[in-house]
């Protein structure tokens, strides 16, 4: 399976992070890495003087409240991409 870009996960992200109503329901805290991630390439892909594997982590410490299937699938890919478990 080919690995999708960072700006691709987070065209998902945005799709999929929505409330009940189908609102986008993104958190504050996550708002300006995702914003950076709409941006990059990949994870070796430097935003500003921050690396991406810094844009990803800290964005999945800011995505508690996004849950449900595609969250869990979004999360994992980006886990993966970040090297981490």
């Amino acid at each position: 399976m080919a690995t999708r870009t960072l700006s691709d996960i987070a065209r998902d992200i945005r799709t999929h992070w929505v409330d009940k109503s189908g609102k986008p329901n993104v958190y504050f805290g996550a708002v300006p890495y995702l914003d950076a991630m709409s941006s990059m390439g990949s994870i070796d892909t430097n935003y500003g003087l921050d690396d991406g594997k810094y844009i990803v982590t800290y964005f999945l410490s800011n995505a508690s409240t996004f849950r449900g299937e595609h969250a869990r699938r979004i999360k994992a890919e980006l886990k993966s991409l970040a090297g981490i478990k």
